[in-house]
């Protein structure tokens, strides 16, 4: 780049001298070609074009580093923090790497689309072992993850078929870290088994999405040591648990235990709210740390979790019992150590930190138990438990993905844990075979059972036959039906998949994702359903809608109609049928197209003449309010 200049010199019109020189873009010290070079609008693109223009410019680019330091923290905010202020790295090719990376992970993720398209969202379809290419791909774990969750987080209503799997994959990347985390956790001494950590790894397996850590709950945790520790000074102000660091030491006498004890029920129970949950009990966040620590709320066993934990660091031991039907804590009256269940105090931290006897807490669940029942448990046994309840609401659900999502996740825990587990290895295989994924897995647990338990063949011989054939018929599956509009057998459909439709009767939102030019549900069904009380019965076409309740129908035509004012549908499967949605109707992926070639051109046809009256009706008004104040 050349700038021609021309100079005047000398007095008067006699003396003028005329002089033109060239100044090049490449004459300017480096530090200005590098911050010219790190403005905002310059991409990577256009960085490596200019780093090919001559010599100087590549030099400037690639030598100092800065600028592709630049692009690199542009492009990968989050991962800032990976590296040091000063750190010198090559970052020309930290950023060719991590390019790669974010090419290859998008490939993927929209293989798995083409791969794994299905027209029933709730059987509970799971992409499994596929997973594993991402995986495979060689990066480190925290290049696929934060291109994940840039791709969660680009514009809401778009790309929602690449952010469907995309929150699939990061759903699987990272509960398999969560496992790898639980099993070096198991594999501690148990004195250094914390039961506050074991819960937190139960709760973020469950929920992967979410922000959980034990730093983050630890440090609520001492926020309400601070509260109890300043009641406690109010109370006596030279107490010990005042001067010793947090979980140091043990307060040895028990007159000042209980002062610790009282002053924590009053913070905990008083001043805070906290409360067994009597009303919502089987609510699978009850179980959950950081949601108990959130709502103030849970079952005895989280609570316990959390009153024992608080207990620790302000000096007083309290020790987990297995009580049944109702978890327990006990404190020790005598002796370190007892095995005298009269020589304790039994804590109930879901009934406000109710301190009870052997034989009152007898009178809690209204049956006798032996002194077994009142004995101290380790804190894997106590993760069992807490995964068992678990699991025991996966298997109270009505039987939606969620519940099913639920009873995998508390499944893939308890064996981790106990992993020789025949009962619920056979209700794992059982559940695989029922959801239909994993045939193959579901043949190695049965085998592992047979190995454990012989006496099992004749219920691990149904499965493995069944599931054989699950295999046979996945290898010839048979292609979908392509259902075109011209089709003389269609000709009464009158709505497309896309549409936004409200129920008639029952007023539910929802989008039509498939259809049938007659209900193809069995006679069972249909008599249930009382199909035949409708107008046009079981002849009539019937629709796949995805609920905004979650849930997914098979609605008939002459109970839909198109929605007056078209909204979002909050489904959790809308990615797996529809990559955009455009204000009135959703834009089908290339999938679901190829099912339904024709209804692309239907819906836009149906939205224009739907919504194009209340558009032009809306625009006058909508520009006269733009103009007047």
């Amino acid at each position: 780049m050349a700038t021609p200049c021309s100079v005047e010199r000398g007095r008067g019109s006699a003396s003028r001298v005329s002089e033109t020189y060239t100044k090049k873009l490449t004459d300017l010290p480096t530090e200005l070609l590098e911050h010219i070079l790190c403005v905002p609008v310059l991409t990577h693109v256009d960085i490596a074009n200019v780093s090919r223009c001559c010599r100087r410019l590549q030099d400037v680019c690639e030598g100092g580093g800065k600028v592709w330091a630049h692009q690199y923290r542009r492009r990968w905010p989050r991962l800032q923090k990976l590296h040091r202020q000063n750190e010198s790295s090559d970052w020309l090719k930290e950023f060719k790497t991590r390019h790669m990376v974010c090419l290859q992970i998008q490939r993927t993720v929209v293989s798995i689309s083409k791969r794994f398209f299905a027209e029933v969202p709730c059987i509970g379809q799971v992409l499994g072992d596929s997973f594993a290419e991402i995986e495979s791909l060689g990066a480190p774990e925290h290049f696929c993850e934060d291109e994940l969750l840039s791709i969660l987080s680009s514009d809401r209503r778009k790309s929602l078929t690449l952010k469907y799997y995309a929150k699939k994959i990061l759903y699987f990347l990272r509960q398999q870290k969560i496992l790898r985390n639980l099993k070096a956790f198991l594999e501690r001494p148990p004195e250094e088994q914390s039961a506050l950590e074991g819960a937190v790894l139960v709760d973020q397996y469950c929920n992967p999405l979410a922000d959980v850590t034990l730093e983050s709950i630890s440090v609520q945790m001492d926020d309400i040591t601070d509260k109890v520790k300043k009641y406690l000074r109010v109370k006596n102000a030279s107490h010990p648990s005042l001067r010793q660091s947090q979980g140091s030491s043990l307060v040895e006498d028990l007159e000042l235990q209980q002062q610790v004890i009282c002053a924590l029920n009053s913070v905990l129970y008083e001043q805070l709210q906290y409360k067994g949950n009597e009303c919502d009990y089987y609510n699978p966040l009850n179980s959950y740390i950081h949601q108990v620590v959130v709502r103030r709320t849970g079952i005895p066993i989280s609570l316990s979790v959390l009153y024992m934990t608080l207990a620790r660091k302000l000096g007083v031991l309290l020790e987990p019992v297995n009580f049944p039907n109702h978890f327990l804590l006990r404190w020790c009256q005598r002796q370190p150590r007892s095995d005298d269940i009269y020589d304790y105090i039994y804590i109930d931290a879901f009934g406000k930190g109710k301190q009870l006897t052997a034989k009152e807490c007898e009178y809690l669940i209204r049956q006798q138990v032996t002194a077994d029942y009142y004995g101290t448990i380790s804190t894997t046994e106590l993760l069992l438990r807490m995964v068992g309840n678990l699991l025991n609401i996966g298997k109270r659900g009505e039987g939606n993905e969620k519940s099913y999502q639920l009873l995998r996740d508390s499944l893939d825990l308890y064996l981790t844990i106990d992993p020789d587990n025949v009962q619920y290895l056979l209700l794992q295989a059982r559940l695989y075979f029922h959801l239909g994924i994993w045939p193959e897995k579901v043949l190695d647990i049965l085998q592992h059972i047979q190995a454990l338990d012989p006496s099992q063949h004749g219920a691990v011989g149904y499965l493995v036959q069944h599931t054989l054939e699950h295999i046979q018929h996945k290898r010839h599956a048979v292609e979908p039906d392509v259902k075109t509009r011209s089709a003389p057998e269609h000709t009464h459909v009158q709505y497309s998949v896309g549409l936004i439709m409200k129920h008639k009767r029952s007023g539910y939102n929802c989008v039509i994702y498939g259809w049938d030019p007659k209900c193809t549900m069995s006679q069972e069904w249909i008599s249930t359903m009382r199909v035949h009380q409708l107008t046009s019965g079981a002849t009539q076409p019937f629709y796949n809608v995805l609920v905004q309740d979650s849930t997914c129908r098979y609605a008939a035509q002459e109970n839909l109609e198109p929605h007056s004012a078209p909204l979002e549908i909050a489904h959790p499967e809308v990615g797996r049928y529809f990559s955009e949605f455009a204000h009135t109707h959703y834009i089908a992926n290339e999938e679901l197209q190829s099912r339904y070639p024709d209804d692309a051109a239907e819906t836009q046809s149906a939205v224009q003449e739907l919504y194009e009256a209340q558009s032009l009706g809306s625009g006058p008004s909508a520009d006269h309010r733009a103009v007047d104040p």
